[in-house]
């Protein structure tokens, strides 16, 4: 018998990042949108905790005790006084370490996953929790849809969103650090006042309101320029995108994928041949928005 579960990732269409906490997270206002690139997760019994990997990018995945995945199972197992006699297999096809929260999607799968292979009947709520334990986008990767993210992005309000939105994601070569992007962040704030994060009014009404354009007019990253800080070539990906008809170019979250919001499913797949052929990124990815968050499969 075996448990297969499919996660989204996500993208940060408004994230504002606060000033530096005592525990050196920070406040955030994170608007996250669960869009249609899915990793899934598959439990089976096993003698012990077993994780295995295939697909892009599965190289760099850890295969040890720090996978976020083998964490879940663990932190699962321990809430039930069980022991973590699963293998995990993780069939990737979200771009790893690209800001697009493949690795906290991989730990609600596996979450879901082994409650339904051990049978623990597990609340959301309960599910939830053991979510934040993890990190801070593994309970919207739990949920998917949209959401405003508070406190280190893990204080979850699901939001409406009226209509489908259209996305390009330029994935590069090579991830980035999201702790080496926050200390940038803080590198690049340190001279000024850093106010504390609110969502954008007209970003959350566009998303109520599946309106594409006034979408593209709200997008915002606080991040983004200390990802081009730190990867500068990023900033050739987003022009290439805009030239070619995007609505909207961001880095998503700490990146580096690149993220270009378009008005339909044409324009999308004129954007990723463009980006494709710029030599600007290893490839590009259309797809839409929202999607569902951790779904057990058939």
């Amino acid at each position: 018998m075996s448990v297969t579960v499919r996660v989204p990732a996500k993208v940060n269409v408004g994230l504002a990042v606060g000033p530096a906490r005592p525990d050196g997270f920070h406040d955030l206002a994170n608007v996250f949108l669960a869009v249609g690139l899915h990793d899934e997760v598959t439990a089976a019994p096993a003698p012990g905790l077993e994780l295995t990997c295939s697909g892009p990018g599965a190289r760099q995945v850890p295969l040890d005790g720090t996978n976020l995945a083998a964490r879940a199972a663990r932190l699962l197992a321990g809430r039930h006084g069980l022991a973590p006699d699963v293998h995990l297999h993780i069939a990737k096809d979200i771009p790893v370490a690209g800001g697009m929260a493949g690795g906290s999607a991989d730990a609600a799968g596996a979450l879901v996953a082994c409650d339904a292979l051990w049978g623990t009947g597990t609340s959301e709520a309960e599910l939830l929790d053991l979510c934040a334990e993890l990190g801070s986008d593994v309970p919207f990767s739990l949920l998917g849809g949209a959401a405003l993210g508070r406190g280190r992005g893990e204080l979850l309000t699901p939001l409406p969103v009226g209509g489908t939105f259209h996305w390009v994601f330029a994935v590069a070569d090579g991830g980035l650090s999201t702790p080496a992007v926050y200390r940038e962040f803080d590198r690049l704030a340190q001279d000024r006042t850093v106010p504390p994060p609110e969502a954008s009014a007209g970003l959350l009404a566009a998303l109520r309101d599946g309106d594409a354009a006034a979408l593209a007019a709200a997008l915002a990253n606080d991040l983004q320029p200390a990802a081009l800080s730190l990867r500068p070539a990023l900033a050739d990906t987003l022009a290439a995108g805009r030239a070619a008809g995007a609505l909207a170019a961001l880095v998503s979250g700490s990146g580096p994928t690149c993220a270009f919001l378009t008005a339909d499913a044409s324009a999308a797949t004129e954007v990723a041949g463009a980006l494709t052929a710029s030599g600007t990124c290893r490839t590009a990815r259309v797809t839409t928005a929202p999607a569902p968050g951790a779904t057990l499969l058939p």
